[in-house]
C-alpha cells in the first residue's frame, strides 16, 4: 500500500516543522514501513512504522532541522483514499523532544 509512494505535506499545526516543501519517500516490506524525508525546515529525517489492522501507521520519527537540532516524535497516520486513487494520511503526532507538544497534519501522495 505504501511502497514507493511519495508524499508532501498539505496542512500542519503551527508547532510542527513539516511544511509544503517537505517531501517523504516511503517504502514497505510486509507490515514494516519506513521513509526518508526533507525540505523546508528539515535538513534530513527518517521514520519507521508498523501497519496496523486498519491500515493506519504507528510511527516514530526523527530529523535534524535547519537550526541543527535533533527532533524526535511519534505519530499515528490514518489513510484515506482520495477520489483519484491517491492516499491522504491524517496524522496525529507528538514531539518526544523539545516541548513535547502535539499536533495534527495531513500529507497527500504525489502522483508518480
Amino acid at each position: 500500500m505504501y511502497d514507493n509512494k511519495t508524499f508532501r505535506s498539505v496542512a500542519n499545526t503551527d508547532n510542527g516543522e513539516v511544511s509544503g516543501e517537505t517531501v517523504f519517500h516511503y517504502h514497505q516490506q510486509g507490515p514494516l514501513v519506513w521513509a526518508d524525508y526533507g525540505g523546508g525546515a528539515i535538513v534530513k529525517g527518517f521514520l519507521i512504522a508498523t501497519v496496523q489492522e486498519d491500515q493506519s501507521l504507528d510511527m516514530r520519527y526523527q530529523h535534524v532541522n535547519t537550526q541543527g537540532e535533533l527532533m524526535t516524535g511519534r505519530c499515528r497516520s490514518t489513510p484515506e483514499t482520495l477520489p483519484d486513487g491517491r492516499i491522504r494520511l491524517h496524522e496525529r503526532w507528538q514531539w518526544t523532544s523539545g516541548d513535547e507538544s502535539s499536533g495534527e497534519s495531513i500529507v497527500d501522495e504525489i502522483p508518480s
